[in-house]
């Protein structure tokens, strides 16, 4: 009976070894396999990789367009700025010489304005004086004849103190009672010049002034002179 247990024992142990090594083998037979399974196949990498570049040629085409859009916009955007300036407040478009005549017209009259005419040259006999000019309408009428050409006037002495000539034409006056003095020049009865080398009290328009006297009594004389006005 021993020997009989005994010999059941190693069967017994016999057994649970065989079925232990079969269940480690089939352990690693499914360790082994495992890998195998999680593998992902070439195929599937080439694949996703070929989508991959689509997917980033078709953004890059998408940019593109987009920048071509935007500066589309900014070239017109210019353009209706360019067009804008050269408008007109009547929204007449003004051709780019004319613009530019007109800026060099602005350039040359300083705030808009024609620049006054301040001096004038008297002249009589060989001697020539410079005059400053009055700011009125009978200066402004006086210059335009001068413009035209130089104004001759044949004049004579009168009292011991001026010379007087007709201009052969009217002037607007704006007469006020004054006292003139050597190398004044005034307007009378709107239609005379008279030039000063003494001093008188009347009603004249004034013309203007001789800036330099040296020499002017001497070359006015005693007698008539002919007397030229003319811009400086």
């Amino acid at each position: 009976m021993k020997k009989f247990g005994a010999l059941l024992c190693m069967v017994t142990v016999i057994f649970s070894m065989a079925a232990c090594g079969k269940i480690q083998a089939q352990t690693s037979v499914d360790q082994a396999e495992s890998p195998l399974e999680e593998k992902t196949p070439l195929s599937d990498l080439a694949e996703e990789s070929a989508n991959a570049d689509v997917q980033s040629e078709a953004m890059d085409s998408t940019e593109t367009r987009a920048e071509g859009m935007r500066s589309g916009v900014i070239s017109d955007e210019a353009e209706n700025m360019t067009e804008s300036a050269a408008d007109t407040g009547n929204g007449e478009t003004v051709p780019e010489t004319e613009m530019s005549e007109t800026a060099a017209r602005e350039a040359d009259i300083p705030n808009g304005a024609e620049e006054a005419v301040m001096n004038m040259k008297v002249q009589v006999g060989d001697a020539v004086f410079s005059a400053t000019l009055e700011e009125n309408e009978a200066v402004a009428s006086f210059v335009e004849r001068m413009r035209e050409s130089p104004v001759r006037i044949q004049m004579s002495d009168y009292s011991g103190f001026e010379k007087v000539g007709s201009l052969g034409t009217s002037l607007p006056v704006n007469n006020s009672q004054i006292t003139t003095h050597a190398g004044d020049i005034v307007l009378y009865n709107g239609n005379q010049i008279v030039i000063f080398y003494g001093s008188n009290s009347w009603s004249y328009t004034r013309l203007g002034h001789v800036d330099d006297l040296t020499g002017w009594e001497e070359a006015l004389g005693s007698g008539d002179v002919t007397v030229t006005f003319s811009l400086e």
